[in-house]
């Protein structure tokens, strides 16, 4: 009897065996996730996360009108200060509809750790498509991924746009290489366009075009005349989206080139860069998520002066390297060219480097790694080889990736909370003003004002021309009572940027708050001037004129801005109580009624309709909407009294009121009504 023998797995060309790979895929996708998990609680927001969700409200408010704006504001986007970004905002968008919010992030979290999990899986299938080995080319993808650079693409909110645009990259990459072994013009054009998608969450991988050309030349060796001319779609795009992006850094935010920082800085920050990325990436030790600039910049700091003979250095050894080997030289100008738009020499950052900036280039590192693991590794490996090679590789990078593991998760801790990473970060860069400032935001925003003051003159002494800074600080003062400090930083800052909408807006709440209704109009007429679709400015001059009874003015104030903003529900409320200022008491109702479409439960709102009904003497109405408004707010004693009155007149027949003969009559009855909304927007 024959005894049948078992068939062997199927292996590829050179030995590989799928399953293998994908069994190594799941074993690091649940060790980064285990890395991952104290991010997942995270409650951590930082300097830029303000413009991305906290004061954003088409991000905090869904709807297509949201979507259609964030792809259409292309050269000046309103709600972010800085470059197109559309599908990154749509994405944090998307973690609103799902629940996510200031106070609860893990929604945000949880995205960012899954598209970080892809991400590692699309770096694992690339060096496994290149060299062929199966265990190598997952375990340099762990290497990756629990690396501390990758800390804050992951956690920081406001850089889902990394996380975005390195997946699309990656797959824009993997894609071409599909067009490279089968000459399938499908992937070709799936290329492309996982390259514009790449652009549309972040335009920082732009020289994509220069990657193919680098991996056309090696390891593929297709570097020919064909190979220039894929590539010019590409090149298109590139400079399509370079435009666009520095039109719109410039408009929104604020860029500065080689003409203005000078050549000599801008020639030293490229150098100091990248020594000092390549010794985070080597030695992950003191990381921070702020790395400012050393003053003086010059050659006399020894970073400065490092980073300039060590890159002359570097790029020599590089160029000998190419007797032996192509991968050492194109592996660094693929690093090169991927983290080149965020070097420095065009700044758009108050920052010198940002470990943030090496998400996507890292993998030029990974690629002589993996050339050199696979001439390494042995060859036949239809089962887990005893070869003492294949163990020494192995143990090797397993020692490499422990200790990358305990320190992201020891970086991580620092992300436990805002005071705790700023609190961190001070300790790295103590004499920071731009960390001093956000620190202090945090800590007024948190109720902490007096040690937010504390931190806004910190960083007053270090940026003391800083008219943001002034700002800030005169807004703390308001909030312990300080008016008349407030005004002269108001001021101050205003000297230093005539032009400061925002500013303008604050004095003029502050002259409110001080009774100076006519300084306060004149405040928001400036704001209007420099920002003439300034919603708040808007509404409160308006609140304004109410105050002085020019309602006429008060009237066109609201209905200008419920023009720029239809859904504006401070304007409407506050609209309605005007028209009642001018005795269009049905009008008036009917613009507290849109108020309560969107806040069915604003009770004081419920009561100003009932007062109202009541002078217009329809007691049974007037009534019912104080019985509303109790049922809500049992302790809303003004709507009782009123209750109590109205069912008086009721039972009695006793007409409420005849038309007021009287300046002092119309204020008594003006008093009964009251704001039901805020009575005015808050210090920004």
């Amino acid at each position: 009897m024959k005894t049948k023998l078992k068939k062997k797995p199927e292996v590829g060309k050179n030995g590989k065996n799928p399953s293998i790979f994908l069994v190594s895929l799941i074993i690091v996708t649940a060790i980064v996730t285990y890395a991952y998990l104290p991010g997942l609680s995270s409650k951590a927001l930082m300097f830029d996360d303000d413009q991305y969700l906290v004061e954003n409200q088409l991000v905090q408010n869904p709807s297509y009108g949201s979507v259609k704006r964030f792809f259409t504001e292309v050269l000046k986007p309103s709600t972010v200060r800085g470059y197109y970004q559309p599908l990154a905002m749509v994405s944090i968008m998307a973690d609103v509809a799902a629940g996510g919010s200031v106070q609860n992030l893990k929604p945000f979290r949880i995205t960012s750790l899954i598209i970080h999990l892809i991400n590692t899986m699309l770096v694992a299938v690339l060096l496994y498509i290149l060299f062929r080995r199966p265990i190598p080319a997952a375990m340099l993808a762990l290497l990756y991924a629990v690396h501390p650079i990758t800390i804050a693409s992951v956690v920081w909110l406001s850089e889902r746009k990394t996380l975005l645009a390195s997946f699309f990259a990656l797959l824009s990459l993997i894609s071409y290489l599909g067009y490279t072994r089968k000459k399938s013009w499908l992937a070709y054009s799936l290329s492309i366009l996982l390259f514009v998608l790449s652009l549309l969450s972040k335009p920082s991988i732009i020289a994509m075009p220069v990657l193919f050309l680098l991996l056309d030349y090696w390891p593929l060796n297709r570097l020919s005349r064909r190979a220039f001319l894929e590539k010019i779609p590409l090149f298109f795009i590139s400079a399509v989206f370079a435009t666009v992006t520095f039109i719109s850094q410039s408009r929104a935010a604020s860029v500065k080139t080689p003409m203005q920082t000078g050549f000599l800085q801008a020639l030293l920050v490229p150098c100091h860069n990248i020594i000092f990325y390549i010794r985070n990436i080597v030695w992950p030790v003191n990381l921070s998520w702020f790395y400012p600039y050393p003053h003086p910049f010059n050659l006399s700091d020894p970073m400065i002066l490092t980073g300039l003979i060590g890159t002359a250095l570097l790029i020599a050894l590089l160029l000998i390297s190419m007797q032996w080997t192509k991968s050492l030289l194109i592996g660094f100008l693929f690093f090169l060219a991927a983290v080149f738009p965020t070097l420095g020499i065009i700044s758009v950052h108050p920052a010198i480097a940002g470990d943030r900036h090496l998400y996507f280039p890292v993998l030029g590192i990974l690629l002589p790694i993996g050339y050199f693991l696979s001439k390494i590794w042995i060859k036949p490996f239809t089962t887990f080889s005893k070869s003492g090679r294949n163990i020494l590789v192995a143990v090797i990078l397993i020692i490499l990736t422990v200790p990358e593991f305990v320190l992201t998760r020891f970086y991580l801790k620092h992300w436990r909370d805002s005071e705790t990473l700023y609190g961190y970060m001070l300790s790295q860069s103590p004499n920071v003003g731009l960390i001093h400032n956000n620190f202090a935001n945090f800590l007024k925003n948190a109720g902490k004002t007096r040690e937010a003051i504390y931190h806004f003159k910190m960083s007053l002494n270090l940026k003391p021309d800083s008219p943001i800074i002034y700002n800030n600080l005169a807004n703390a003062l308001c909030k312990i009572g300080q008016l008349d400090q407030a005004v002269e930083h108001y001021k101050k800052s205003l000297e230093l940027m005539p032009g400061f909408a925002v500013a303008h807006f604050n004095l003029a709440t502050a002259y409110e708050q001080q009774g100076k209704t006519s300084e306060a109009i004149e405040e928001y007429r400036r704001a209007l001037k420099f920002k003439p679709d300034y919603l708040e400015a808007l509404s409160d001059m308006g609140f304004a004129f109410a105050k002085q009874k020019k309602f006429d003015e008060a009237v066109r104030c609201y209905k200008k801005a419920l023009e720029l903003k239809p859904d504006f529900i401070i304007a409407h409320g506050r609209l309605g109580l005007a028209l009642a200022g001018q005795g269009k008491i049905d009008e008036a109702i009917k613009q507290c009624r849109l108020v309560l479409k969107y806040r069915p439960d604003d009770y004081q709102m419920i009561f100003n309709i009932g007062v109202l009904l009541h002078q217009q003497n329809k007691i049974d109405e007037a009534i019912e909407e104080y019985k509303r408004a109790l049922k809500i707010n049992p302790d809303y004693v003004q709507a009782q009294d009123k209750l109590t009155i109205a069912e008086f007149y009721k039972r009695t027949g006793y007409i409420l009121r005849k038309e007021p003969q009287s300046e002092q009559e119309q204020k008594d009855q003006d008093k009964e009504i009251k704001p039901g909304l805020p009575g005015r927007a808050t210090i920004r």
